[in-house]
């Protein structure tokens, strides 16, 4: 993982030929003000192994562009920097490495002049040996597309090479990408398609020439606006922008007239017919026929499904021979969900610190944001069945009411359950509380981090998020099935670098309480169209936000639920097999989630 940044000088930046409205008019923006330092501050959190930055320096003479990098500028050069056919490029990057044996420092400059700055793992598109650093591998490939600035295909038409378009819509999994192409004069970033990882932008206006790209906005706003003036925000972050989903190149060129550097933003579509078609969220089959309902209703009349999955009926065992009493759908979905798991939970770097002082069976590499609810008791029972079953595994649960809230309450029910079906492993569910009223500090800070996110929800959302993440909390000191609530409790950390999290399920698989609505106002289209949009705006209200407030505490969280083979797999299947809101709450809902064997 890594928190990534850019800060643009000296260009004159175009963004007319965005399909979205930007910043770039004559609309004034907020002034934040920050300097590099609160800049690396802020990414030094996200990425503590590392922080580093690297300058580039443009310059144009006779409509010719020369570029150094900042370990390579001669004394002359740099007394001209502030020159008007001068641009600065400033790249910053802060490193939480978790993959790869050689420890990394980024921005990478390779021979060529190209510079990477990357957040992302690549879990598919690409083999990558097991001991192989996903961003050294990609500045290598990177470093071998066609430079022709032009490219809008996955393979250039003229040298056959690959693109950088291309190689950027080839992989499966999370990313966020800052790339200089220096042979083209190019800048490419973007994110990938369902925004799983944060880049926030700052588009040039006409108060502010300056262009940013960043993980995460380095202070809180100046000052908050009126609530009767944003719906019932907190605030108008009107200086950062979520940059919505996609890859964007940026073509620098010299204006003839004038000497001065020029550029226009571009935004390209994926060159992945197979990620384009998932980003289209179109289901194969939405309306059911009488029969189809028919089928399906009994089905669910045979028996309730149990709410929690860790039941030993509920996972794949070694020979295979419970899984005949799974619906053939809910088998796939849950072999699908295991395979995103594992490779979500691989042996990377992090588990080196085994070898380091700290004995295997104390070490967590991995831990679950964890209520006890039907998505966490998923992954918790899938990862059970991936990882080392020497290794511990943390379940973060966070509470703002004590062991009376209802979360707590579900944790320690489903806690019981995993020591019942899987007693070899040690679990552990670390208990945070806080009190909302006195987290005045935290709460300032969480607003930084949640912007441009700017309601309630967002905050309260952010801050139980960042207080999981840091893993600050309470440990009962029986490893027991116990609710009595009266054991003694120690206070414990969680370093577990890896965080799986739930999101998706609810967004796919028809969770949420508007999806009855949608429902019983426009029956299955309706409910079809409410999921269609909660999967294409996933990026801007919830993904974003929870990167920054996640690997805020120096965590990288994993989302199963939004791998792009899990994902398809729930939209080739009919609509009325994922979830039937004609049945009741905890029974309709998630329905293909809940199709396990009953607890015998």
């Amino acid at each position: 993982m890594c928190g990534i940044a850019l800060i643009v000088s000296g260009i004159r930046i175009d963004t007319s030929c965005l399909p979205f409205d930007s910043t770039s008019s004559t609309r004034k923006t907020e002034k934040l003000l920050f300097s590099l330092d609160d800049l690396k501050s802020a990414l030094r959190r996200r990425g503590p192994d590392s922080v580093f930055a690297k300058k580039l320096l443009l310059q144009s003479e006779e409509n010719l562009i020369s570029s150094f990098t900042d370990n390579g500028v001669s004394s002359s050069e740099r007394d001209n920097a502030d020159d008007i056919h001068t641009a600065k490029l400033h790249f910053f990057g802060a490193t939480l490495q978790l993959r790869g044996i050689n420890p990394l420092i980024q921005p990478l400059v390779d021979a060529s002049g190209n510079v990477l700055v990357y957040n992302g793992e690549i879990f598919g598109g690409f083999d990558l040996e097991s001991d192989c650093n996903d961003t050294e591998f990609l500045m290598r490939t990177l470093g071998e597309c066609c430079s022709c600035a032009s490219c809008s295909a996955g393979h250039c038409v003229e040298c056959g090479r690959s693109s950088v378009l291309g190689v950027l819509s080839a992989i499966k999994g999370p990313w966020a990408i800052i790339y200089w192409q220096d042979s083209s004069r190019t800048l490419w970033f973007g994110r990938d398609g369902f925004g799983r990882r944060s880049l926030l932008v700052h588009w040039p206006t006409e108060d502010d020439s300056t262009f940013l790209l960043s993980s995460v906005s380095p202070v809180s706003p100046v000052q908050f606006a009126p609530e009767d003036e944003t719906h019932n925000g907190i605030g108008c972050f009107s200086y950062w922008e979520e940059l919505p989903c996609g890859i964007y190149s940026l073509h620098v060129d010299v204006s003839k007239p004038s000497g001065y550097l020029v550029a226009e933003v571009k935004m390209h579509g994926y060159a992945n017919s197979m990620l384009t078609e998932l980003i289209k969220w179109d289901r194969i089959s939405v309306e059911p026929s009488s029969e189809d309902l028919k089928t399906c209703c009994h089905k669910l009349s045979r028996g309730q499904r149990s709410i929690h999955l860790a039941s030993s009926e509920a996972v794949p065992n070694e020979t295979g021979s419970v899984q005949s009493a799974i619906p053939v759908r809910a088998q796939n979905l849950l072999d699908a969900l295991k395979e995103s798991v594992l490779r979500r939970t691989s042996l990377y770097t992090v588990y080196q610190a085994v070898t380091s002082g700290i004995r295997q069976e104390e070490f967590v590499p991995v831990a679950i944001l964890f209520s006890g609810g039907l998505d966490s008791m998923i992954l918790a029972a899938l990862l059970d069945k991936c990882l080392d079953p020497n290794y511990e595994i943390d379940l973060l649960n966070v509470s703002f009411d004590g062991h009376l809230a209802p979360d707590r309450q579900s944790a320690k029910a489903g806690l019981n359950e995993l020591r019942r079906v899987a007693p070899s492993r040690k679990w552990r569910l670390v208990e945070i509380d806080a009190d909302l009223s006195d987290l005045v500090f935290e709460t300032s800070h969480v607003v930084s981090l949640i912007n441009p996110a700017n309601t309630y929800m967002d905050l309260n959302i952010g801050i139980a998020l960042w207080l999981a993440s840091g893993g600050n909390g309470w440990v009962s000191d029986a490893n027991i099935s116990d609710n009595d609530n009266n054991h003694v409790r120690i206070k414990y950390k969680s370093n577990a670098k890896i965080l799986l999290v739930g999101s998706g399920a609810d967004e796919q698989c028809a969770g949420y309480g508007r999806h009855r609505t949608s429902y019983r106002r426009g029956s299955w289209l309706g409910l079809h169209e409410e999921m269609r949009l909660d999967m294409q705006r996933i990026w801007r209200r919830n993904l974003g936000r929870d990167d920054r407030c996640i690997a805020d505490n120096g965590k990288e969280a994993r989302f199963p639920f939004l791998d792009e083979d899990v994902i398809r797999l729930l939209l080739n299947m009919p609509l009325w097999e994922v979830a039937n809101l004609d049945q009741p709450i905890g029974i309709g809902d998630k329905k293909i989630l809940r199709e396990w064997p009953p607890k015998k």
